[in-house]
């Protein structure tokens, strides 16, 4: 059964239910971070030390996860794979909601964190087989219903977080059965979709084996990963750091919470304008240029930020950042990747961007406790702005050399 444009809709998923899961796993995950350090501090009165352990033991099984799932997406049927992790992910948070003390919360947090890991790759991976849509329209709108289901989840883990932290899991984890409901009715298509890959294997009958990326191919997604690690590394620190740096600028805390609902309102916006405008940039080159270009600017201002106005307005150039640069990174590595060994690169790219959550804010207050905010913008902008300096040299030596496997 060839999958092809235009190919009839039992040979792929469809990019709506694709959405639909994502909205649904996004909001629900939105229930449980931003209330985590809180809960841990405040109610089980954990230190900030230990409470910084556990956020990178729930980074390090994201990667571990995501790893993990890249690769057995391009030897398996991916079907049940992505079924099981949502359905694992539902269970882990109902007995959350009965079973939220220490050490248990970790335990499940480090659960979770893999899961979230091997669900996102999955995601990502089943996106490349779409073959009705254009690569960067596809991860556009993953991206956006990411954003949106990130937004609205903020929006209300604050209310009901004071109303039950019981109900607030137990939403999650109702939110995470019906990706799983959704994916089990849905997703049934990508089941097709693995039979041709085992057809066109030379051992017809085996599990198909992964094609390697082209040299030159490698090369180039290789400085990708670099400047995804490196952003990633900065950019935690707006979610970290950065929220104390501006309360003792006499900034309140609320309105640093409402830095966060602009970034989720302009990546919308830009989401929208990108899929009505797909071609708004040449290439998926020139996107991620630009967006990296976005980011090293916006520390670069954050130099001279002493009031809220200021930091809006960094904030507003990082998430224009954010959102060109975040979506078009597997899009294009999607193009890099041949068609057996897709999922074991999307996996690639939420393996080097969960490295740099994972030691993000560690590095981040290392260099601000040793030498102060401002060394830091500093050294942020200028690890960044080399990332654009590395990425504009490899791709013009190699872009003669490039295969590309749309």
């Amino acid at each position: 059964m060839k999958l092809k444009h235009g190919s009839n809709n039992e040979t792929e998923v469809k990019l709506r239910w694709l959405l639909v899961g994502e909205l649904a796993t996004w909001i629900g995950s939105s229930f449980v971070w931003p209330l985590t350090s809180v809960y841990l501090n405040k109610q089980l009165h954990i230190s900030l030390s230990v409470i910084g352990l556990v956020l990178f033991c729930n980074c390090a099984s994201n990667v571990l996860g995501s790893f993990t799932a890249g690769r057995l997406y391009d030897r398996c049927n991916p079907y049940p794979l992505i079924v099981a992790g949502l359905g694992t992910d539902a269970l882990v948070l109902f007995f959350m909601a009965f079973f939220h003390g220490w050490p248990a919360y970790w335990i499940w947090l480090i659960i979770t964190g893999f899961v979230s890991g091997w669900n996102g790759t999955m995601i990502n991976s089943i996106a490349t087989s779409l073959r009705n849509y254009p690569g960067r329209y596809v991860f556009n709108l993953i991206y956006f219903a990411q954003n949106v289901g990130t937004v609205t989840g903020t929006l209300l883990v604050g209310y009901l977080y004071d109303f039950s932290i019981e109900f607030l899991f137990l939403l999650a984890a109702s939110l995470f059965a019906i990706a799983c409901i959704n994916a089990a009715i849905h997703y049934r298509p990508v089941i097709n979709f693995h039979k041709e890959r085992v057809a066109k294997s030379k051992n017809t009958g085996e599990k198909p084996k992964a094609e390697p990326m082209p040299k030159h191919n490698m090369m180039l997604m290789i400085g990708f990963l670099i400047s995804l690690a490196v952003t990633w590394l900065m950019y935690m620190n707006w979610e970290s750091n950065l929220s104390v740096y501006m309360v003792s600028l006499g900034i309140p805390f609320h309105l640093y919470s409402l830095l966060w609902t602009l970034n989720g309102a302009i990546i919308v916006t830009v989401q929208v304008i990108l899929a009505r405008f797909p071609h708004l940039f040449k290439n998926l080159f020139q996107q991620i240029i630009f967006g990296t270009t976005m980011f090293a600017i916006s520390f670069a201002t954050l130099i001279f930020a002493r009031d809220f106005a200021h930091f809006a307005l960094s904030m507003v150039i990082l998430t224009l950042g954010e959102a060109t640069a975040f979506p078009a990174v597997p899009a294009y590595i999607n193009d890099l990747s041949p068609m057996s060994s897709k999922g074991k690169y999307q996996g690639e790219i939420n393996v080097a961007r969960g490295i740099g959550q994972a030691f993000g804010p560690l590095f981040g207050g290392m260099v601000i406790d040793r030498a102060g905010y401002i060394p830091f913008f500093i050294i942020a902008a200028t690890g960044i702005f080399l990332m654009v300096l590395l990425l504009i040299p490899l791709h013009a030596k190699l872009r003669k050399y490039i295969k590309l496997f749309k």
